[in-house]
Order: structure tokens, then C-alpha cells, then sequence
């Protein structure tokens, strides 16, 4: 007879209410991610315009990492001993970022990526009040980590904005 894993029986130093919260702003942290994976995937694949190399290559390179980010925040999520979310309803829920109708032209692109890349951020900070408190240090330094790839990405986007 196999013993289930349950919410209740996790036993790594934080408490079930506070590892509850924690997950639920992962959660919010999976779905900003995804949505601008897909964001920057179908840029990727739709981008024209005397800037195409260049951002075609750049846009791969960021969805690139974005896919290999949600993996790490929802492994995080399961180790806390919560489910991840994985479905586009659920992420529609969850995420800050709309979603973009349509092929922008290049540049607006840009500046809505730039816009995601700093959401991410935003809801990355938005959970460490909670992690600081029960000295969650993995999702503390997961979440750093997250927040200085987002930051310098939208720095290097919103140059290309600059004239």
C-alpha cells in the first residue's frame, strides 16, 4: 500500500497556510510567464519590417528562456506540494497580461513586450513579502533570478525604442 504526498504532509519548514499563499503568487508568476512566452513566440513567428533579423533572432532568444522559466516556477510550485497550473483558461485567469489581437506592426511589438517583460516583474515582486516572512530562501532566490533576466530584457527592448 503507497502512502499519497498530500498538501497536509509536506514537512520543509513552512507552514501549509503560508506555502498555500506563496503557490498562489507562483501560480500568477507561471501565467504572466506563459502568456509572454506565447506573446514573444507568435512575435517571433510574425515580425516584418526592415528590423526582422533582429528582432526575429532577439524574440527567439527571449521565448527561448521564457520556455525553460516555467518549467523552474512550476517545479517550485510543486515542490511546495501545490498543483501548477497548466491550462490556457487557468492562465487567462491568472495572468496581468492581456492578450494581442492581431500583427502589430514592429515597433508596437516592442513596446508590448516591453510592457510584459515589466509585468512579470511586478508580479514577481508582489510575492516576497509572504516568502520573507517564512524565510523561503529557493523561492527567494528563484524569483531574483527571474526579476534581473526580466529587467535586463526590457531594458535592451525599450532601447530599441529610444531615438
Amino acid at each position: 500500500m503507497s502512502s499519497k504526498v498530500t498538501v497536509k504532509n509536506v514537512n520543509i519548514g513552512i507552514d501549509e497556510a503560508s506555502r498555500a499563499k506563496i503557490a498562489e503568487g507562483l501560480s500568477r508568476l507561471l501565467a504572466d510567464t506563459y502568456t509572454l512566452y506565447l506573446k514573444t513566440h507568435n512575435f517571433h513567428w510574425n515580425v516584418t519590417g526592415p528590423m526582422f533579423q533582429t528582432l526575429h533572432l532577439m524574440f527567439e532568444t527571449q521565448y527561448t528562456e521564457l520556455a525553460l522559466a516555467v518549467d523552474l516556477i512550476a517545479e517550485r510550485i510543486r515542490a511546495l506540494g501545490y498543483p501548477a497550473p497548466g491550462t490556457y483558461s487557468e492562465y487567462a485567469k491568472l495572468s496581468s497580461i492581456p492578450e494581442t489581437p492581431g500583427v502589430p506592426k514592429a515597433v508596437e511589438m516592442i513596446r508590448l513586450l516591453v510592457e510584459g517583460q515589466e509585468a512579470v516583474v511586478r508580479t514577481a515582486r508582489s510575492i516576497f513579502p509572504v516568502i520573507e516572512e517564512v524565510n523561503d530562501e529557493p523561492t527567494a532566490d528563484l524569483l531574483t533570478q527571474r526579476m534581473q533576466v526580466h529587467e535586463k530584457t526590457a531594458w535592451m527592448l525599450r532601447s530599441l525604442l529610444e531615438e
